[in-house]
């Protein structure tokens, strides 16, 4: 947007609105506490995981017979104890913290690619290609996620890749949904007409005006299903069909300390805090930008 200032010079407004706009997007985030907690939380779990290498006091795969099953504070050297064959669960924490991330970001990525796509494609076009789609993801609603992950996995090799296709592609649905409803919207407005009457192509609108003026609610979705995925993850690796040993996840180490609940129960106990702690704080941290990034709340600022 322009303005004629009083000596007839042109300024161009649009950097100071959006500027402003973004002030005002990141003061309603930082009046949202939990989500500044969540946000606080991420960074700390994604640097540990990012640092394992520097942080973990012990190889995650070493076996140390002679230290099995230290209780936490037992021992200097392993501040968490160790498990049923001696390793330190403190670095196992770690590592296994870098797989269920790693599993969990990728996973979104898959998710907020595919359902960004089916959404835009479906609400731009709209009739039967709208139908078609809306169709195929009513079908794939109509079966549990979890249902579908443990079918698929089981005829899968279990790898850090396929889990996180595997999670990623029974994930997109919700996602279309969202960005379909919010293509719709967007695509009866006068900037979208404009670029009709300018003779842009289907793919010059869709990617360049309708994808980033729908960037609010994919942001958000992106960090709803970090959380999503993180707990799928977890589901699998606990049921013996996703990350395998010696490889250490904390749905995987859930797994091998259900043996010793009941004398060694921080063996579980601590991998299903590192899990709760993962999936509140992302979607804290989500719920935080879903009520900063919407426009209704805009409209009372």
């Amino acid at each position: 947007m322009t303005e004629t200032d009083n000596i007839g010079t042109t300024v161009d407004l649009t950097p100071m609105r959006s500027k402003k706009l973004s002030r005002s997007v990141f003061r309603r985030f930082l009046r949202h506490r939990l989500a500044v907690v969540g946000g606080a939380m991420v960074v700390i779990l994604l640097s540990s995981a990012l640092c394992a290498p520097l942080l973990a006091p012990h190889d995650p795969l070493l076996i140390e017979t002679s230290q099995r099953f230290l209780a936490p504070g037992d021992n200097a050297a392993f501040p968490l104890g160790t498990d049923e064959l001696g390793r330190d669960t403190l670095s196992r924490l770690l590592y296994g913290g870098q797989i269920s991330l790693v599993v969990g970001i990728t996973a979104m990525l898959m998710t907020v690619i595919t359902g960004s796509l089916v959404g835009i494609v479906s609400g731009y076009f709209g009739g039967w290609i709208d139908n078609v789609l809306m169709r195929f993801v009513d079908t794939m609603l109509c079966f549990p996620q979890v249902f579908l992950l443990l079918v698929i996995a089981a005829f899968v090799t279990p790898s850090l890749l396929s889990i996180s296709l595997i999670i990623g592609l029974t994930s997109w649905m919700e996602v279309a949904r969202i960005i379909r409803s919010e293509i719709l919207t967007l695509k009866e407005q006068d900037f979208i007409k404009a670029a009709v009457c300018y003779g842009s192509s289907h793919t010059r609108i869709m990617v360049r005006e309708l994808l980033p003026n729908a960037m609010a609610p994919i942001l958000v979705a992106a960090t709803l299903k970090v959380a999503t995925a993180v707990l799928m993850e977890s589901y699998i690796s606990y049921l013996g069909y996703g990350i395998q040993p010696p490889l250490a996840s904390w749905g995987n180490m859930l797994t091998n300390a259900q043996g010793y609940f009941d004398t060694v129960p921080f063996l579980a106990i601590l991998p299903g805090v590192m899990i709760t702690l993962t999936v509140m704080s992302f979607n804290f941290l989500g719920d935080g930008l879903r009520d900063a990034l919407d426009p209704r709340l805009k409209m009372g600022q």
